[in-house]
């Protein structure tokens, strides 16, 4: 299955991106409360200054908001916001075209800031540091072309990444507000589920929220999919009204379980627990055996995995942990232990 196809999937799907129930302040922003807490003194301090913000990066799964606290920041800094990925960047004239439109104080947010080309990066370094880019002017090819060094305007970059680990260096140490952004609690999610139910003027009973939030994997982008869904089944059985009945039985026939786990997860740890004996295994053998790409394994399956306590990741590979075992109702092999 590819992992878009999922209805688990953290990545982003069409949908997804719905502006009306995307907050627009910090206030109405749920969740990441440390975080939140620090932007606002750093807006507020850039503002009193009649400053740019200083560069933001935001890792951490996906799902999480990283998407939505660029344009926010864009909103409280009362500025222009422009939007780009690092795999559509391929060459150093798409980034000056990009840069060359930027106003004074604009936020420009690159998505999978992580795979932005070696050549491309360089030539943002001087863009972030003393707002100039050089380009080449001249025959095609850049031979016998010259470089010019451009002036820009004092701008936001908002760096977005589910692979921090990816990044070099270099320009990882040239943004000067670095977050990680965590998994949201039941509670957290509630509160989404709730507030994305008045905007879709959908009548929801309180314990249904509190299903929808407890199977939605720690990720708000999750608990607003599932939603929509819900409100479908409701609409066609249940005049519209989404209780908790309703909700139980419309995950149960998305094949969502009480965890929030789905067939694709249950695959993954039958992989190990059967194929493996619970581990360890290491993590290519794994992604073979189950036909799936090692990055995501990593960066799909896992981390809601570990979070809730179901793999361990151990230097000589995954471990299927007993919870693991309890949830899918296997028994946990003997261990013989002659020492």
């Amino acid at each position: 299955m590819e992992e878009n196809d999922r209805l688990l999937s953290a990545m982003s799907e069409a949908g997804d991106d719905d502006e009306t129930i995307r907050p627009r302040s910090l206030d109405e922003y749920v969740g990441q409360d440390a975080l939140k807490d620090n932007l606002r003194v750093f807006i507020q301090a850039a503002l009193a200054r009649n400053e740019s913000l200083d560069h933001v990066l935001l890792y951490g799964p996906p799902g999480l908001g990283k998407t939505t606290l660029a344009y926010i920041l864009a909103n409280e800094l009362h500025k222009n916001i422009r939007i780009a990925s690092g795999p559509s960047i391929a060459k150093p004239g798409d980034l000056a075209s990009i840069l060359s439109v930027l106003e004074p104080g604009d936020v420009l947010f690159i998505d999978e800031i992580h795979r932005l080309p070696k050549i491309v990066e360089e030539v943002l370094y001087p863009a972030m540091e003393d707002f100039v880019i050089d380009v080449m002017v001249g025959t095609e090819g850049g031979q016998g072309g010259r470089s010019v060094r451009l002036e820009l305007p004092p701008f936001t970059l908002v760096g977005a990444t589910t692979r921090a680990g990816d990044l070099s260096a270099p320009l990882r140490d040239r943004f000067g507000i670095v977050s990680k952004l965590e998994y949201y609690t039941n509670d957290q999610l509630a509160s989404i589920v709730r507030r994305s139910a008045r905007v879709f003027n959908v009548s929801i009973e309180d314990d249904a929220v509190v299903e929808i939030a407890r199977r939605s994997r720690g990720t708000p982008r999750i608990a607003n999919r599932l939603l929509r869904r819900i409100r479908d089944f409701a609409q066609v059985l249940n005049h519209g009204v989404i209780t908790r009945k309703i909700a139980d039985d419309s995950l149960n026939r998305l094949q969502v379980d009480s965890l929030g786990l789905d067939d694709v997860d249950i695959h993954y740890l039958k992989g190990i627990i059967e194929r493996f004996h619970g581990g360890p295994v290491g993590l290519d053998a794994l992604a073979n055996s189950i036909s799936e790409e090692t990055t995501t394994l990593e960066d799909v399956y896992e981390p809601y995995l570990i979070q809730i306590g179901f793999i361990n990741r151990t230097t000589r590979g995954r471990m299927a942990t007993e919870k693991a075992y309890e949830h899918l109702g296997i028994a946990l092999p003997h261990v013989n232990r002659l020492f």
